[in-house]
């Protein structure tokens, strides 16, 4: 005698539906996140290394493993400190009659200086847009040239004076001759002299 079931037997597994293939793939992803979650806390040897501990290699390889912590943490000072270290500064003196450049170190010491009279120009040649703007591009070529790029941390800019100068430079500093120098500049100053009051000016001269 067969012995009937009031309810039909029901296979889940042989016709899964797309709410049990969501969960199945959940579980597979919380499984497979808790079996990697102790091998992604173990230490890196890269962090054994910066933590000083014993490393077992052999004497070649301890000396690449030990120049290499010491690079490391070169780079990774100089990153620390980099905005902390005292900037360069480049003076621009620019008054009618002529223009002058001067880079120097942090503590005052000049390491270039040129005039438009250093190009060729004489006398009145001297003054005018052009003769300032070549001053300035031959600047910094001459501070690529010379290797100094790599030791200028931050750059102060020092302005003086209203001449033509002024914007010929500011026109090379934010033009193609001056993208390796434009990104080191920190700080732009004036340091124009303004008489407020004070003594009688000098007689204005006049020619003609």
């Amino acid at each position: 005698m067969r012995s009937i079931s009031s309810s039909p037997c029901i296979n889940a597994s042989a016709n899964p539906t797309p709410r049990d293939k969501a969960r199945q793939i959940e579980r597979q992803i919380l499984d497979s996140g808790k079996t990697a979650s102790p091998e992604a806390s173990k230490p890196t040897l890269f962090s054994k290394l910066l933590e000083g501990a014993q490393i077992p290699t052999t004497p070649t390889i301890s000396n690449d493993f030990k120049r290499m912590k010491e690079d490391l943490e070169a780079t990774m000072t100089r990153q620390l400190y980099a905005d902390r270290a005292p900037p360069h500064h480049l003076h621009i003196y620019a008054h009618k009659h002529n223009t002058v450049i001067t880079l120097t170190r942090p503590n005052g010491d000049p390491l270039v200086s040129l005039s438009c009279g250093n190009l060729g120009f004489r006398k009145s040649h001297r003054s005018g847009f052009d003769p300032a703007y070549q001053l300035s591009s031959h600047i910094f070529g001459q501070i690529q040239e010379k290797g100094l790029l790599p030791s200028i941390r931050q750059l102060e800019l020092i302005f003086r004076g209203f001449g033509p100068g002024r914007d010929a430079f500011t026109k090379v500093l934010l033009g193609n001759e001056g993208k390796h120098v434009r990104s080191l500049v920190s700080r732009v100053t004036d340091s124009t002299i303004i008489k407020f009051g004070g003594v009688r000016s000098r007689k204005a001269r006049r020619l003609g």
